[in-house]
């Protein structure tokens, strides 16, 4: 890892260094020469990269654990994640180093540390007690697999199973293994001659911790007598077994089986089973058993004081119920209801009242992990309503295929989003409170609000509350709301360039202060919303066609409106409003019976109610041209107060005055050059085909790698700009070479051309051959005047170069203060006419609130680009590079913000090698460079994005988000930003045995388990069974105990460590006693010999 370090020793000969590694060019001086010298704030030490939090769906779940005491959720994952869940807000992240999949989760109740059993047979002992768990010990297996553990309430003897039918013990306090096993042959009758499988089920019987309940795969489950080493009964059924489960009384037990049957056993009658039942099963009527269904994979069994106990389970569904959703089965006496879930399940937890197993359990809840959701179902309501989920568990409602992020938003953005959002929430949930509430709060010193923004595979977009490292969805808009449906498969109209999700979003620009919203999705299509809080009705939905036509050759283009030479204003062709239509245009095929001027989308024809919150204003759809669909946009931007929307492609660029609801440009790129295009263009291949489809946005498979050309730039080749995955190439490898898409479009109010006295609007346009163009935009004045005056764009004949094809813009005045766009304030638009008239008379053009339209004319500006090779800052208007730095030689720069920090601003990249850069504004100076994580797919490459404030984020994985900070001070306070997940709790009282049964016994038989597996008794295990390995957690956790056996013996070994002084002073104080006792013994010895013979009377 490359570190800047010699650079801050150096930072007083940035000047030099910058201008010495740059290429001499004949416009281009050093800052020192003409340029006044900006105060950069910024140093090094303002910066370090940390992740903060992960907010989510934990992906691929494969195991769950519920501390009834602490109500805290643990989730594991096939990649060897963890992830912990309190009250909504309290959440945790951790890791496994192994990356192994979680099997099976065991929390040490009321402790605050929790027990994860691994696919690799490694048990890791995690401490809870502090605000990032870590392992305190590891166990490996060497010799068996690992396939169950059971861990008794307040108990500190861990059962393991394993794939041999042995069952060993760990000591959790130390992570050793105890002398003590029970192996499968002594286990199982004699006579038995087949080995019965694996261990699948482990339990202590809840009236008698010396008995315990083993269930083999095969069908075979054993009471084992832990204190006589043998077992007391033998139960056999010719079906697998799945699960088991005891009622609280401890004299039966229920077992789920793999031809979808129950068994309910008494415990003292092994013969045959009193209850066998079949769930989904047809009953037959001639008394034959009635048909097979699928495997009960669990089965839980809960009592309760009040009613029937309730027997819960997963599975068992009939075979002939083919495409039924899964389904969770509750049981309730006589009535049984089948719980249809979206997804398969993982896994599912009652929740109880209490956390002891010999007690009335009083379940209240059930818990149901599913592969892509988290459900809560409340068992005390009827009809078993599910509970409203508050965490942010929803990112991956349909495939995430871009995202925004924007820190230090506007305060009154939040509320507005929320009340909007609030009237969008779903009736029917549980009235009651979520009830898995532990942990506590973080005191979160940020303050500034914060908005995440994703798009989605189906069109969605979800505005989410990011605020101080929480996250909490506030607004959903679904933008494919003002587009047909195809009523069925079949009728999917011809144009569909895509194969499936059409409406798919693929940039978003919006703009904060003025809540306007552009979309551009994957069927080339554009829709701007204008945000309001309240409802309409809209007649016809405002539509515009484009044609982006990509022409070499002098022939005529097939345009109506083509653009005139550079010379005349591009607007001086005053663009006549084109009527809002509410279908696409009529000519549907061109002379030679080519697909022409159809959209790939049909917009609504019938009137659109649009909710409070974002309405659209205007959609625009690119349309086929001579057989060829529109290619997909690669960029977007919006302006409120200029009031006009451009996009581009690998064809052109087209600028729109979504006010006057008219086209102003619409160029190919090469147009845009006019006579100074510095490129040799390749004729256009007549060829024709599919474009490639957008779909590939959202089925990304995890881990996969970037092919051969991972050093090649996404934009280096436009059709991979989108990151989807090519079903076939559109163009020939000629034709994609020659082509130049936009790739980066910035609005603002700076100096076209060198020759410039002030600044004036523009846009400035960069490209994937890294060319930069500016076009002037000469304005009407506002009020009533804007919307009847055209809007008039010339390209200004302004052009610079850059290394690799550019990716983001923006301008600083002399001060090195940002110079954001202008915008115009929000506000309602959807008033009565005469309150609008009012408005309109106070409203005159809103003013650029860019500091520099207050700043003396005479003023410069710099402008910041980046492109995927390298940064430069253009002093304006004189057009001379005055910083330049090369980011990388061998990859490229992925995203690139100009943000800000600490009061300053500075330039922040992600690179395909996976280096996360900054560097200072405007002498680029290299800040920090770190290496936090390679592109291993192009998930993270599509969502990266930096933001104000030192903050970042990007999608980890299909379901998760990840955010980071590289700013030093966040890093500081994180840890008192983070929730805690262990409260202090005291742990209820046992179950009163009563006065009949403490007398006639029959109560609770305890055990003295450390007298059975404890060294003494059972001797030391075999050392090549398992082997130690001490956790990184260290002492930090073992301070914080504070109840409970481990707690306790943890405690005071911790006192006797403390208090190791004094004990040595005490073992010398005593051994001086010692000696003196002995001396005074000795001294007695003489005294008695002395005076043995004498009697009483002669002393």
């Amino acid at each position: 890892m490359r570190k800047f370090n010699i650079r801050k020793v150096l930072d007083g000969l940035t000047a030099g260094s910058s201008s010495a590694s740059q290429q001499p060019q004949p416009q281009q001086h050093t800052p020192g020469s003409r340029e006044p010298e900006v105060q950069e704030t910024l140093q090094s030490e303002h910066f370090q990269l940390c992740k903060t939090v992960r907010h989510g769906f934990p992906y691929q779940p494969s195991a769950l654990a519920f501390d009834p005491v602490q109500k805290i959720l643990a989730v594991g994952t096939q990649t060897g994640a963890l992830r912990l869940f309190g009250r909504p807000g309290v959440e945790c992240y951790c890791q496994h180093d192994s990356g192994a999949a979680v099997i099976q989760l065991q929390f040490l109740i009321n402790e605050g540390a929790l027990v994860s059993a691994l696919a690799d047979d490694t048990l890791h002992l995690w401490n809870l007690r502090q605000k990032r768990p870590a392992i305190l010990h590891s166990l490996k297996f060497c010799r068996e697999r690992v396939t169950f553990c059971h861990l008794p309430f307040q108990s500190k003897w861990l059962y393991v199973g394993t794939e041999r039918g042995n069952i060993h013990i760990v000591n959790v306090e130390s992570f050793t293994l105890s002398g003590y096993v029970i192996m499968w042959n002594k286990a199982i009758e004699l006579s038995s001659k087949s080995h019965p499988g694996p261990i699948v089920h482990i339990s202590d019987n809840p009236m008698d911790e010396g008995k315990l309940l083993i269930g083999f795969e095969s069908g075979t489950v054993v009471l084992w007598d832990l204190k006589s080493k043998k077992g007391d009964y033998r139960y056999t059924y010719d079906e697998a077994i799945h699960s088991v489960a005891w009622h609280h009384e401890g004299k039966q037990f229920i077992c789920s089986h793999s031809d979808g049957t129950l068994t309910i056993w008494n415990v003292r009658s092994p013969t045959k089973p009193v209850q066998t039942i079949t769930p989904h099963g047809k009953q037959l009527k001639d008394g034959k058993k009635p048909e097979p269904c699928k495997p009960i994979l669990k089965v839980e069994f809960k009592t309760s004081r009040s009613g029937e106990p309730f027997i819960i389970l997963s599975g068992g569904l009939s075979y002939d119920t083919v495409g039924r959703r899964p389904c969770l089965t509750v049981m309730h006496g006589k009535s049984t209801a089948v719980l249809e879930m979206d997804y398969s399940i993982v896994d599912f937890l009652t929740l109880c009242e209490t956390p002891y197993a010999n007690d009335f359990q009083e379940p209240y809840a059930v818990v149901v992990l599913l592969e892509k959701d988290l459900v809560l179902i409340d068992l005390a309501q009827n009809g078993y309503p599910i509970f409203e989920n508050p965490y942010p568990l929803s990112i991956h409602e349909s495939p995430v295929t871009c995202c925004e992020y924007f820190a230090d938003c506007p305060v009154d953005l939040i509320p507005a989003l929320y009340s909007v959002g609030a009237r969008q929430k779903r009736q029917g949930y549980s009235k009651k409170e979520w009830p898995i509430n532990g942990g506590n709060w973080g005191l979160g010193a940020q303050s500034y609000p914060e908005i995440i923004i994703t798009g989605h595979a189906d069109g969605s977009i979800k505005f989410w509350d990011a605020s101080a490292i929480t996250l909490q969805v506030l607004y959903k808009l679904k933008t494919a709301k003002v587009f047909e449906k195809s009523r069925n498969k079949d009728d999917k109209p011809s144009t569909d360039i895509v194969d499936e999700d059409p409406y798919a979003i693929q940039i978003i620009s919006w703009c904060p202060e003025s809540r306007m919203l552009c979309i551009a999705g994957v069927s080339a299509h554009v829709i701007i919303y204008r945000f309001s809080k309240q409802e309409v009705i809209i007649e016809v939905i405002p539509m515009l066609e484009v044609r982006l036509l990509y022409e070499i050759n002098d022939v005529e283009s097939p345009e109506g409106e083509q653009a005139p030479p550079l010379s005349t204003p591009v607007g001086a062709v005053s663009p006549q409003p084109i009527p809002p239509q509410s279908h696409p245009s009529t000519s549907s095929s061109s002379s030679d019976g080519l697909r022409d001027n159809v959209p790939c989308l049909k917009v609504k024809n019938s009137p659109l109610k649009q909710s409070p919150g974002y309405q659209a204003e205007l959609v625009i759809q690119l349309v086929w041209v001579g057989g060829e669909p529109p290619q997909q946009i690669t960029s977007l931007a919006v302006n409120s107060s200029y009031g006009l929307v451009v996009f581009g492609n690998c064809n052109g660029i087209a600028i729109v005055d979504y006010l006057q609801k008219a086209v102003l440009l619409n160029l190919g790129t090469i147009e845009l050059y006019g006579s100074n295009d510095p490129y040799r263009r390749e004729p256009r291949s007549p060829r024709k085909s599919r474009q490639p489809s957008g779909a590939g946005l959202c089925d990304i498979n995890e881990g996969t790698v970037v092919p051969e050309d991972r050093c090649k730039s996404p934009t280096s080749d436009v059709k991979d700009n989108s990151f989807s995955r090519s079903r076939s190439s559109s163009v020939t490898s000629i034709d994609k070479e020659s082509r130049e898409a936009i790739s980066a479009l910035h609005f603002c109010e700076t100096f076209t051309r060198k020759a410039d006295s002030s600044p004036s609007p523009c846009l400035w346009v960069g490209t994937t051959l890294g060319t930069v163009l500016v076009i002037a935009l000469n304005l009407p004045p506002g009020g009533e005047q804007r919307l009847l005056q055209p809007v008039i764009v010339s390209p200004s004949g302004t052009i610079l170069r850059l290394k690799g094809g550019i990716l983001r813009m923006a301008f600083l005045d002399t001060t090195g203060c940002l110079v954001p766009p202008a915008y115009e304030s929000w506000r309602e638009h959807n008033v009565s006419e005469e309150k609008d008239e009012k408005e309109k008379l106070k409203k005159k053009r809103p003013v650029s609130v860019s500091p520099s339209s207050s700043q003396e004319i005479s003023e410069n500006q710099y402008a910041v680009i980046c492109s995927e090779k390298q940064a430069k800052v253009i002093s304006l208007p004189t057009q001379n590079c005055a910083y330049k730095q090369n980011i990388t030689e061998t990859s490229f720069v992925l995203r690139g913000d100009i943000v800000s920090l600490s009061n300053s601003i500075c330039l922040a990249c992600f690179c395909a090698n996976g280096h996360i850069m900054t560097f200072s504004l405007p002498s680029l100076r290299p800040l920090l460079d770190v290496y936090y994580l390679p592109l291993t797919n192009m998930r993270i490459a599509r969502t990266f994005c930096f933001t104000n404030n030192g903050q970042a984020l990007y999608l980890v994985s299909p379901t998760e988000i990840q955010r980071l900070t590289y700013s030093q001070e966040t890093c500081e306070n994180l840890q008192e930003m983070l929730g805690e997940l262990f409260t202090p709790v005291e742990t209820p009282e046992a179950p009163n045995r009563g006065f009949f049964k403490g007398l006639f016994g029959g109560g609770a038989q305890s055990l003295d388990r450390e007298e059975l597996f404890g060294e003494s008794s059972s001797g030391k295990a075999s050392r090549s069974l398992a082997q130690h390995i001490p956790g990184p957690g260290g002492i930090e956790g073992v301070k914080g105990a504070a109840s409970g056996v481990v707690g306790e013996l943890a405690r005071a070994r911790l006192a006797l460590d403390e208090r190791g002084q004094k004990l040595g002073d005490l073992e010398e104080r005593t051994t001086a006693m010692l000696s003196s006792a002995d001396s005074f013994s000795k001294h007695a010895h003489e005294m008695m010999l002395k005076y043995k013979d004498k009697k009483w009377y002669q002393f």
